[in-house]
């Protein structure tokens, strides 16, 4: 009997504290909602959550990392903004999520789009909130995760009804930077040979500078195939049937994605020094897709040359690129871990947010 007790608590406690994803039916008001990027010509679905169904409730809009993302910001075993969203608003709060543009309910191209490009998605999910009797029109703010922490100072600056942004592992410094420290820092935790990280970086500098060079398509093209050209003769990875034009052309075609692009010749320091509002920004100390040092140093420093002093720096220890406590960050890691969002995070975001609304 006491064991089998034992066994009854041990399961409890492990639901208690893994089972993050709410359950229907909610103690609060879901609603799936549909607004438009008049400019773009593109519908974005999503759904908004309120405390209750009346009254005039702070907002937030959920602003998801790369990739394509649903409004869940979803990965296997896990959907973290359903989880964080569901928190936000038992304390409070109503908030936005959305699916990316072309991504689940979501009209408009995900391919061509460029992170500018998803900024402006924002800034209508604003709008949005705006027309809704529910919301406080002057307590409106940003949680950007990752892509989403360059996103929301982009917005931020240019629309002055943004009362706060939050930035959960946003980038601070230029995208080719972040990418490179990624792969560094991601070959490293993983055990690669000190001087396979060297060519790997190598290769990499060069791809980037080509790209941040290079103005003109048809030129960047041109040199960006010939580089592609030379480093990939005999490579191992080339698929089975397929030749090395082909291969060689698929390479090109992925690394001058309009995504790709933007991102390696795009500094968040020229968004981050206009924005006016308060700032909270987190890392996690295992992060090692956006390294939380040199990043929220970064961002600290673009904001105070701005003139903005109304900011909170944390680094979290303990917790991945993801917001989940883990044990190396490498993002091999991610779904295996049972925890989607760390409660300590969440409670760091909350308490803040309070302080502003």
């Amino acid at each position: 009997m006491k064991n089998i007790t034992a066994t009854i608590l041990f399961i409890f406690v492990c639901v208690f504290v893994f089972a993050q994803e709410p359950v229907k039916p909610y103690p609060y008001h879901s609603e799936e909602v549909t607004f438009k990027n008049d400019e773009g010509g593109i519908t974005l679905a999503g759904t908004l959550t309120l405390p209750e169904k009346e009254g005039v409730f702070p907002a937030v809009v959920l602003i998801s990392g790369n990739g394509r993302q649903n409004r869940d910001e979803e990965f296997p075993g896990h959907k973290p903004f359903l989880v964080l969203s569901d928190y936000l608003t038992r304390s409070g709060i109503a908030v936005l999520r959305y699916d990316k543009r072309g991504v689940a309910a979501s009209t408009g191209d995900y391919e061509a789009a460029t992170t500018k490009d998803l900024s402006e998605d924002v800034s209508y999910a604003v709008k949005y909130l705006q027309t809704r009797k529910e919301i406080d029109r002057n307590k409106i703010g940003l949680i950007g995760h990752s892509e989403g922490g360059i996103i929301a100072p982009m917005v931020a600056g240019k629309e002055k009804n943004i009362s706060f942004i939050v930035l959960l592992a946003g980038p601070g410094l230029p995208g080719d930077h972040v990418l490179l420290s990624q792969q560094m820092a991601i070959a490293k935790a993983s055990g690669v040979a000190e001087s396979d990280i060297q060519k790997i970086r190598e290769l990499n500098e060069k791809a980037f500078s080509i790209v941040k060079n290079n103005t003109d398509p048809e030129v960047l093209k041109q040199r960006m195939t010939n580089y592609v050209s030379e480093i990939s003769k005999g490579d191992p990875d080339k698929p089975e049937g397929m030749t090395e034009k082909e291969y060689v052309d698929l390479q090109v075609e992925r690394i001058l994605s309009p995504w790709i692009i933007y991102y390696l010749r795009y500094d968040p320091s020229k968004a981050l020094e206009k924005v006016k509002c308060p700032v909270l920004a987190l890392n996690g100390a295992k992060d090692l897709q956006v390294l939380p040092k040199e990043n929220l140093t970064a961002i600290e420093e673009a904001l105070k040359r701005g003139g903005n002093e109304d900011i909170a720096i944390k680094e979290i220890s303990g917790l991945n690129h993801l917001f989940q406590e883990c044990k190396t960050g490498l993002p091999n890691e991610y779904e295996s871990i049972k925890q989607s969002f760390s409660p300590i995070a969440m409670d760091e975001i909350l308490t803040w947010i309070k302080k502003q609304i």
